[in-house]
């Protein structure tokens, strides 16, 4: 069910939303804990290896994508809170139509350039052939990917972070089932894996898509919506593109690590494959703080509420950094244990270097999650330049951490690399947030008023029928020349 962000307390309405979004995190690191486990037990740390090798490669075209699609889904939210129901159909419709080509583009291509990319990467030749595999089948499927991920985000835009839970419970669900029958029962090894995560995907397309058919009639696009201006385009891209680009560009250092990794041998591959699974749970609690902040941010933009953006900020900040304490407590006592969830007897190398780097992050967390909140909240307020440009010292700070570390204190100084980057974001991150939040200050609180009332239909009966069961009534003031033209100094 939407729900407008634009009332009650900021720091609830925060945690209300991010607590579905980080069960759904928890949920898919559940799920990649699942198939690192059916993986490494059946077919052996060198296939758990593979797979591993991959992630940086896949982080860096699909990882575009899922940015891609989180951009744009801003410009829906921010139609959402001020009411603006043409516009929220508007925006979904540029955005369906910007991801399908992006779709296209990146199912084509991606594949192709696979194992090139992987030798140029120096991945263990031990390691190539189940590593080219793994990235082939997921390139292959990557339209389902995005899709689920822009359907998502079109859903959370509008307030609703429950059922995006929902569905990917499900495709987890079904994921672990079919990665377990394919890579046990019918010995499709890392490929069956890869497959699995496919199908479970695009499942949770037709899901969403029956649930915006029967539930979300707001959502229903007609003819003249798909009438997209090269405005519309423009607007998505300036926000969709930068996401994009910054998540590259956090990849690009991601990749750099996973280079000075596989020089360190197979072992020190698996060790970080295996911390980052368990680390993956710790980030997952603060990323969705910093997407809850971004979907906060944007609603109230388009709502006029300069001051609850404000307070919202400030009270998410604590929230992020009492929450990454507390993370790096619980993994720096517990990291072993799960660590050796992953790979069997006879692995002690492995436990104890994946348990050093688990120690290295879990210092760390509480700038990592500043790092999720002010960059989520500048995003949702349609800021590009310093989210971009963070991800450029994330970069910096990485491939420098991973190859002058790395080849001065070896595995240590590559695990260094993930908080030294936090910190350098943040240096920036920091005053620039400070710069907008002063800025709002000086902007006039001017809550919708009641010159015209859009009533946007929120929930359906579920036989698809067009009565409305629940109606949104969103005040619209006009105002002459941009839609946000509000935000102005007094």
């Amino acid at each position: 069910m939407a729900t407008s962000l634009t009332t009650g307390r900021p720091w609830r309405v925060i945690l209300s939303f991010s607590i579905p979004l980080l069960l759904g995190n928890v949920v898919q690191q559940l799920y990649q804990f699942a198939d690192a486990v059916v993986v490494g037990r059946h077919l052996g740390v060198d296939s758990l290896a593979a797979v591993g090798a991959t992630g940086s490669l896949l982080f860096l075209l699909i990882g575009f994508a899922w940015g891609l699609t989180s951009g744009f889904a801003i410009p829906i939210a921010q139609a959402f809170g001020a009411g603006d129901a043409a516009g929220v159909r508007r925006s979904v419709a540029t955005g369906v139509i910007l991801t399908g080509v992006t779709s296209v583009v990146l199912t084509v291509v991606a594949p192709l350039i696979a194992r090139p990319v992987l030798e140029l990467l120096q991945t263990p030749p031990e390691l190539l052939a189940e590593a080219t595999i793994f990235t082939q089948i997921s390139f292959i499927g990557a339209s389902a990917t995005m899709f689920f991920n822009y359907l998502s985000a079109i859903i959370r835009a509008i307030g609703d972070s429950r059922t995006p839970l929902i569905f990917l419970t499900v495709s987890c669900a079904l994921n672990v089932g079919l990665v377990i029958l394919m890579v046990g029962p019918l010995e499709w090894g890392v490929g069956g894996a890869a497959l699995a995560t496919v199908v479970a995907q695009a499942v949770s397309v037709i899901l969403c898509l029956e649930f915006v058919r029967r539930r979300l009639p707001m959502l229903h696009l007609r003819r003249a919506d798909w009438k997209v201006t090269r405005e519309d385009y423009a607007e998505h891209l300036r926000l969709g593109l930068p996401m994009g680009f910054q998540a590259s560009i956090i990849a690009i250092g991601t990749l750099t690590v996973q280079v000075a990794l596989n020089t360190l041998g197979s072992e020190a591959v698996a060790a970080y494959t295996t911390a980052s699974r368990v680390d993956g749970l710790a980030v997952a609690f603060l990323s969705s703080l910093g997407l809850a902040a971004s979907m906060y941010a944007a609603q109230n933009y388009g709502g006029r509420r300069p001051d609850r953006i404000r307070r919202g900020v400030v009270e998410g900040t604590w929230m992020a950094v009492i929450t990454g304490g507390l993370l790096g407590l619980v993994i720096i006592a517990f990291g072993t244990p799960m660590v050796r969830l992953f790979v069997g007897e006879g692995s002690d190398d492995v436990v104890e270097m994946a348990h050093r780097m688990l120690i290295i992050n879990g210092c760390g967390y509480w700038a990592l999650g500043i790092l999720f909140v002010l960059r989520g909240a500048l995003q949702g307020l349609g800021h590009t330049l310093v989210p971009t440009v963070t991800g450029v010292i994330e970069l910096v700070m990485r491939v420098g951490a991973a190859v002058v570390l790395g080849a001065l204190i070896g595995f240590d100084g590559v695990a260094l690399s993930n908080p030294l980057a936090w910190l350098g974001a943040i240096v920036l991150l920091v005053p620039a947030y400070l710069r907008a939040h002063r800025e709002l200050a000086h902007m006039r609180v001017d809550p919708v008023e009641a010159t015209e009332t859009s009533a946007i239909a929120i929930v359906g009966p579920t036989d698809g029928s067009m009565v409305v069961d629940a109606v949104l009534t969103q005040p619209v003031r006009v105002v002459r020349g941009s839609r946000f033209a509000w935000l102005t100094r007094r």
